[in-house]
């Protein structure tokens, strides 16, 4: 079992004391609600949304891609697979170059014969790497550009990421498992909007916190009871949101499901689809660092809609 195999066992039960239930025991189910017809336009849609998830995740570049995050303790690191490396790669060349921390900054010296890339154009000396939280991280390509190296900060403290196209948990991706599409969790839900600049600490799987914008809180309603969801920024103006339910830890993944919404309409309406809600990275990898639901987004419901629990092949090696 790896480390987040052994992190999710020890959460497993926080978050469903939080959700309302010991592990052994889920407690009331929420009030039944009857499953509405789904006509073929809907199902075509849900199916087209999994593919493309499917396809994300086997890009390259994709989570399921990950062979590696390496924290940078030392001034100096050599980086390669050799045995002799203090950074040592589970794929690459034997020798990749020094790595040095200067002033709060980043250097990477490439050896002669790594035939390193920076940013797609071939490395030519040491040069710096620029970490993710700036949303234009350098990328340093190796072995023929299937493998990618990036530079994460969290909280201060740096780490190398590593990604190939020939990981084990990209190649031997299993079939992901979902509830089957049902209109009835494709909710309407209401935003109401926090005063501008309010944030919300949110812990990652590595138990760092950081706070994160919190522009307002989703409410909606499931069998006659009413729910609520802190959202976190998303995309194009819409809604991010990380949560449990009662099927985290038995049917879905323990720690949490995401979820991303469309920009709430002036009226403060807003389309949650359930059946979009999708595992984390940390699902596929021991190498991401993926943010966990806060307290308020621990749902008394079970949420039987949308991604459920991966199982991770056994590795052939």
């Amino acid at each position: 079992m790896g480390r987040h195999g052994k992190w999710a066992g020890l959460v497993l039960g926080v978050l469903l004391v939080g959700c309302g239930g010991q592990p052994e025991d889920r407690g009331t189910a929420d009030t039944p609600v009857e499953a509405a017809p789904a006509d073929p336009a809907f199902v075509a849609d849900n199916e087209a949304w999994r593919a493309e998830r499917r396809e994300r995740l086997l890009q390259p570049d994709g989570w399921a891609s990950l062979i590696g995050l390496h924290w940078i303790e030392l001034p100096a690191h050599y980086v390669g697979s050799g045995p002799t490396s203090g950074i040592r790669l589970a794929k690459g060349p034997e020798r990749m170059g020094l790595l040095q921390r200067q002033g709060g900054k980043v250097y990477l010296t490439p050896e002669s014969d790594a035939a390193l890339t920076v940013d797609g154009a071939p490395a030519k000396g040491r040069f710096e790497l620029v970490p993710d939280v700036t949303g234009t991280p350098t990328v340093v390509g190796f072995d023929d550009g299937k493998g990618q190296l990036v530079l994460v900060d969290r909280g201060g403290r740096k780490a190398l990421r590593v990604r190939h196209a020939e990981a084990e948990t990209l190649t031997g991706l299993a079939p992901l498992d979902y509830w089957p599409a049902d209109p009835a969790w494709r909710v309407q839900a209401r935003f109401v909007p926090h005063p501008a600049g309010k944030t919300i600490p949110i812990m990652d799987i590595l138990s760092q916190q950081q706070p994160q914008p919190n522009p307002g809180v989703v409410e909606f309603e499931r069998g006659g009871a009413s729910y609520r969801l802190e959202a976190l920024e998303g995309e194009d103006g819409g809604l991010f949101l990380v949560f449990a339910d009662r099927t985290s830890g038995h049917e879905s993944y323990a720690a949490g499901r995401y979820l991303y919404t469309p920009a709430p309409a002036a009226d403060g309406t807003v389309e949650v689809d359930f059946n979009r809600a999708y595992n984390p990275p940390c699902v596929f990898t021991d190498y991401a660092t993926c943010p966990l639901p806060p307290p308020e987004n621990r749902l008394d419901l079970a949420v039987t809609a949308g991604e459920k629990k991966y199982v991770r092949p056994v590795p052939t090696t």
